[in-house]
C-alpha cells in the first residue's frame, strides 16, 4: 500500500454550522456537497476534508463517540508568526474557540490551537524546521 492519506473524515453534529464555519467564516471552498450529509473541502493536492454528518457517517461506520476533547489535532502550517496570529484571529472571528494563544514552543516553532464548531482541535504554526518548510505551498 502507498504511503499517502486521502481523505480525513471528521464526524460533525451539524453540517450547516461546519459550513458556516470553514466556508462562510474560514472562506475555504466546498468541493462537493450533499446538504445535511456531508461537505468535502480539498486540503491538499490529493486531500480532501471531509466533514460528515453524526447520523448519517454512524450508519455506515457504527457509533461515534461524542463529547469531551476529540483525541486528533490537525494543522495549518505557515510561513510567519504574523500569518499565525492573522490564521487565528479569522478562526475566531468566523466563530472559533481560542484554545491556545499562539507562543514560541520548546521546539522552535510558534502555534496557538482553536477549536472548531464540533470541538476539533486545529494548530496554526510556523516549523521553521526543513521538514516545516517542506509542508509549505
Amino acid at each position: 500500500m502507498d504511503q499517502r492519506v486521502s481523505l480525513i473524515t471528521l464526524v460533525v453534529d451539524d453540517i450547516a454550522a461546519s459550513r458556516a464555519f470553514y466556508i462562510d467564516g474560514l472562506g475555504w471552498t466546498a468541493e462537493l456537497e450533499a446538504p445535511g450529509e456531508v461537505l468535502m473541502i480539498r486540503v491538499g493536492e490529493r486531500l480532501l476534508l471531509s466533514l460528515w454528518d453524526r447520523a448519517h457517517a454512524q450508519r455506515e461506520i457504527g457509533m461515534v463517540a461524542s463529547g469531551g476533547t476529540p483525541p486528533i489535532t490537525l494543522a495549518h502550517n505557515l510561513r510567519t508568526e504574523r500569518e499565525v496570529d492573522d490564521g487565528l484571529a479569522l478562526a475566531r472571528t468566523a466563530g472559533a474557540v481560542t484554545v491556545s494563544d499562539a507562543v514560541h514552543r520548546e521546539w522552535g516553532g510558534y502555534s496557538g490551537y482553536f477549536a472548531d464548531p464540533d470541538g476539533f482541535r486545529w494548530e496554526i504554526a510556523v516549523n521553521p524546521s526543513p521538514l516545516g518548510e517542506s509542508l509549505l505551498p
